[in-house]
């Protein structure tokens, strides 16, 4: 009896949430960023839904939920009503890196979302403050075998882009390092630039004003290919180091069960928002290239993504802190 009862009231709120769809959205939506305000994920997350309100016509409130790689994000997001009214802002640490660094997670990634489109995607920057006596990747790299596990770094979490760069820079050349995470690139930033920690992989997006003023130096991005917006900057690869490449990227999952009309309406309005070129300009000028992919596109990123970070995660033997 208990079977049936179960049974009834899941077809009853899937009839509702198909029935909701036909007037979607008919209220405010909550717009879930994993990151604290300041960083990069916060700057994007309230770019797009400031947009995406506009397109709406309904306010999309964005919800800072930082905190342990963005795992309490995730799970928020995974538990929410699939009826269109809670998105999430997902990047690589949610979906690609936080499954091989825990045993346990509580969400899974094909079980409890819809990817709904790419956003953007970024390389990191390797800056440093100016009182670290390095203007290249060659000269960090010296200074860090001349001073093995002396030198810090900040990162916006374990298992962040931030950090992984640092770790992909460790697998290939055996630097020692000591890693300062924060909750999230905005803090981990203001600490480089204040000084208390000496050098982060920052994504371009909120690096690049602090690198035009002076008060942080570049050293390299982390693309395979230099970046539009800071073409005197080399990559890491270029530096002496074949074969590294790492880039940052965000996107739009909802949960799981939400009705397909509703995932369509949104991936319409946000690769409508991407292809604007006031939209790709803004963020081209801060090394960022707007994607705005569709949703098999998105999967076929995460998959791969996923696969290579495995590897990486294993063969330096990173651990949750």
């Amino acid at each position: 009896m208990r079977i049936v009862q179960w049974l009834l009231l899941t077809c009853m709120a899937a009839a509702n949430c198909q029935a909701a769809a036909t007037d979607y959205p008919s209220r405010p939506l909550r717009w879930i960023v994993p990151f604290s305000p300041g960083g990069p994920s916060d700057i994007i997350g309230r770019f797009f839904a400031a947009k995406l309100s506009d397109a709406l016509g309904k306010q999309v409130v964005v919800d800072n939920r930082g905190g342990a790689t963005g795992i309490i994000a995730f799970e928020i997001a995974a538990r929410a009503v699939p009826d269109g009214y809670t998105v999430l802002q997902a990047g690589a640490s949610g979906l690609t890196t936080n499954p091989h660094l825990h045993a346990k997670l509580p969400y899974d990634v094909q079980r409890d979302y819809r990817l709904v489109t790419q956003l953007v995607a970024t390389p990191n920057m390797l800056v440093v403050h100016a009182s670290l006596p390095a203007r290249t990747v060659k000269d960090l790299l010296a200074l860090a075998k001349a001073r093995p596990g002396q030198l810090a770094y900040a990162s916006g979490g374990t298992g962040t882009s931030n950090h992984l760069s640092w770790e992909m820079l460790r697998f290939y050349t055996g630097i020692e390092l000591v890693h300062v995470p924060f909750k999230g690139t905005g803090p981990a930033l203001a600490s480089v630039l204040g000084g208390q920690v000496p050098m982060m992989f920052s994504n371009m997006l909120p690096a690049m004003p602090h690198v035009r003023s002076g008060k942080l130096v570049g050293l390299a991005v982390t693309s395979a290919t230099r970046s539009a917006a800071a073409p005197d900057l080399p990559t890491v690869a270029e530096s002496g180091i074949p074969g590294y490449e790492t880039t940052s990227w965000h996107g739009v999952v909802v949960p799981a069960g939400t009705p397909n009309p509703v995932v369509r309406r949104l991936y319409t309005e946000l690769r409508r928002i991407s292809q604007a070129p006031d939209v790709r300009e803004r963020f081209a000028q801060d090394g960022t290239q707007v994607v705005g992919s569709t949703p098999e596109e998105y999967a076929a990123t995460v998959k791969s993504e996923s696969a290579k970070w495995a590897k990486i995660i294993k063969a330096a033997g990173i651990r949750p802190e």
